[in-house]
């Protein structure tokens, strides 16, 4: 738990702090004091008696006891001044702003170590080195700007980066977004993210804590407790958005199997916010605009009413909505007609609803009446309103702002005039208002907040497997790819219905085997990675000739060990792989099989354990979808099957997390059978 005098400290020390406040210990006792800290304030400063009109103190021995330190000082000195503050002040909260330690140097990274170990065992908590510090409705330990409107229903934000943090505090506060807190973790020495995260979640009260929480992330080292904890907060009913950056490819390693090749790191952030109901942003607007929507009422369905005096905006708009899978549906009938009777001639109210330059507040206000009252299909409206700069607008904001407060449907306020009408925009922010001043940002952020779901449960049954057989051939096996002979122990363990086969190393064997299983059947070499690539797989083989013929070419492969003999089926080629990705798990993915993977690379993921409702959404979400389904008089896949597949696979590296990669492609689907044709399991232990 996060000692309580790092959140509300009654007594603060700057130790080194300056007059001069274009430096950051002048800056964070500046933002102290002007943020009107109700407790005792100290400075510790070699030179001066007197920082800011604040008493300081030459050195930190002269200290009373104080329960918070924020230091502004060179990194060696900072280590013998914690010793001091630790074992004779009684100090429990730090806050290191100074650089100069582990992303420097490995002396820094020692300094860092010490600092940590000895505010740990004096059950203190450090916040940074090397962060803008923290800002809270207690006091304003930043040495930066802007300081936001705080109040305890505003947004707490925590920020891996300490600039960023300032960045996204400079989108948000123009739309009008207040914040609770501010947690620059900086080096993340002893509290990260995922921390600050737990104690936001352990000290939740549905009364009085914020229910919006941002994150910008560059590193997640526990993705367990942050998914753990971002899914509790939003099952006690916060909304949570989330920056990762370093999302691209490069200098990820190469992978030998389908399931290595498409399963990346950053596949791995998007299932583990996608598990936790966090919504995935890309940038500082979108992070913010999310937010901004988050704070408004939720929209419980997928409708949406665009009113606007402005045609281009409203195109936009339904664009960006109707791209992402939201409608904004044709109004007509006879309540249409009747409000089109309120309106200027020229108005249209088919969806988008135009009352064109010249409409009115009371017109705008017929409109909301109208959407609330007599379309009921309708989920949600967003109001656009700009002005050329020829009149003050006052009269529409105010009146947005009443409807606002009644309707019974939400309202976005799109005011996109920030220069024409700056003042009436301030004068909407004032009254508690947030405005979205781009639309097409508010469509595409209404639209990932939509399409974003809750958590998962947090008990997730699983079926049966034979654990015991599975545990003793992996514990009796190497690291490397599985034989074909243990493959299918594992999945026969496992519950994973598979085709007949046998592995053969001479002709006489493949005829004898071949004829057993039933004419026609599959050759495969066993042994090369890409079977295909190298001319090691043969269909549909209907004679004894061939299978002679066939085995002497395919044994001459390089690399091949042996040949794997199938019967011939039919089906739908489909896929299911799983890959083991540093600290976050197991992802497992679902999607068309054999050449299709390449080709389309349409795949969805999930991290293991995975519940049978995930799997599939997982098979419903892909693009291909349909064809799973049957199009155009196509048999369809018994989807149960295949979701049932999925989620054996999730329980089978549950169970053996020594799986590194596991490939099942093809499986051939019908309406009737979903089996496993091929499979590959790499084990790294």
């Amino acid at each position: 738990m996060i000692a309580h005098e790092l959140i509300s400290p009654k007594s603060i020390v700057v130790v080194g702090g300056t007059d001069n406040t274009q430096s950051p210990g002048g800056k964070v006792l500046k933002n102290l004091i002007d943020g009107n800290f109700k407790g005792n304030l100290f400075v510790v400063n070699p030179k001066n008696d007197i920082i800011q009109n604040i008493k300081s103190y030459h050195t930190v021995n002269e200290l009373p006891n104080v329960d918070l330190a924020i230091f502004a000082i060179a990194a060696k000195y900072i280590p013998d001044a914690v010793k001091t503050l630790t074992e004779h002040k009684n100090t429990k909260g730090f806050i290191i702003l100074s650089a100069g330690f582990s992303e420097e140097n490995a002396e820094g990274a020692k300094l860092e170590s010490q600092i940590v170990e000895q505010i740990t065992k004096f059950n203190g908590s450090l916040i940074g080195p090397n962060c803008i510090g923290l800002l809270n409705t207690n006091y304003n330990g930043v040495f930066t700007t802007p300081i936001p409107k705080l109040n305890p229903q505003g947004i707490d934000f925590i920020s891996g980066s300490g600039a960023t943090a300032v960045f996204i505090m400079e989108s948000g506060v123009p739309k009008g977004l207040t914040f609770n807190s501010v947690y620059s973790v900086g080096n993340s020495a002893q509290l990260g993210v995922e921390e600050i995260l737990e104690y936001l979640d352990e000290t939740f009260n549905p009364e009085t804590s914020s229910k919006v929480k941002l994150l910008y992330i560059e590193n997640i080292d526990k993705p367990q407790k942050l998914a753990k904890h971002a899914s509790s907060l939003i099952r006690k009913g916060c909304k949570i958005a989330a920056i990762k950056s370093g999302s691209s490819e490069a200098g990820s390693r190469a992978a030998s199997s389908h399931t290595g090749a498409l399963a990346s790191p950053d596949l791995a952030v998007s299932t583990l916010f996608k598990k936790a109901g966090i919504v995935r942003c890309t940038s500082r607007e979108e992070l913010t605009t999310v937010a901004s929507v988050f704070l408004h009422p939720e929209i419980e369905g997928k409708n949406i009413a665009i009113i606007t005096h402005a045609g281009g905006p409203a195109v936009m708009l339904t664009d960006s909505l109707s791209n992402n899978g939201i409608n904004v549906p044709h109004i007509e009938g006879e309540k249409a007609n009747e409000l089109l009777t309120k309106l200027f001639s020229g108005s249209s109210v088919a969806n988008p609803i135009d009352f064109l330059a010249t409409g009115t507040a009371e017109q705008l206000g017929n409109i909301i009446d109208a959407v609330n009252n007599d379309f009921d299909e309708i989920d949600a409206m967003i109001v656009i309103f700009g002005s050329p700069g020829l009149f003050p607008v006052y009269d529409v904001y105010d009146l947005l702002d009443e409807k606002m407060k009644t309707s019974k449907k939400p309202i976005f306020p799109v005011l996109p005039s920030v220069i024409n009408v700056a003042d009436e925009i301030t004068h909407f922010l004032n009254k508690g208002r947030i405005n979205f001043p781009d639309e097409v940002n508010l469509g595409n952020a209404i639209s990932k907040v939509f399409h974003t779901k809750k958590p998962v449960s947090e008990k997730i049954e699983l079926p049966s497997l034979n654990t015991k057989k599975i545990r003793n051939i992996i514990d009796n096996s190497e690291n490397g790819y599985l034989s074909p002979e243990k493959i299918v122990e594992i999945l026969d363990a496992s519950g994973i219905k598979r085709a007949g086969e046998a592995v053969v190393n001479s002709k006489e064997e493949a005829l004898e085997k071949a004829n057993a299983l039933g004419l026609p059947v599959v050759m495969k070499v066993v042994g090369p990675v890409h079977k295909s690539d190298v001319g090691g797989v043969v269909l549909n083989v209907k004679s004894n000739e061939t299978i002679i013929s066939e085995f002497e070419r395919m044994i001459k492969i390089k690399d091949t060990t042996a040949i794997l003999i199938q019967p011939m089926l039919s089906g739908t080629e489909l896929f299911v792989g799983a890959k083991r990705e540093d600290k976050f798990g197991h992802m497992v993915l679902c999607g068309l099989g054999g050449i299709f993977i390449e080709v389309l690379e349409d795949v969805n993921a999930g991290l293991a354990p995975l519940s049978i409702q995930e799997a599939e959404t997982m098979i419903k979400s892909l693009n291909s979808y349909k064809i799973i389904k049957g199009v155009r008089g196509q048999e369809g896949v018994n989807e149960e099957m295949f979701a049932e597949i999925v989620q054996r696979v999730s329980a089978l590296v549950t169970v053996a997390p020594e799986i590194f990669e596991m490939d099942l492609n093809p499986l051939l689907g019908s309406k009737n059978k979903v089996v496993a044709v091929d499979a590959r399991i790499r084990i790294e232990k």
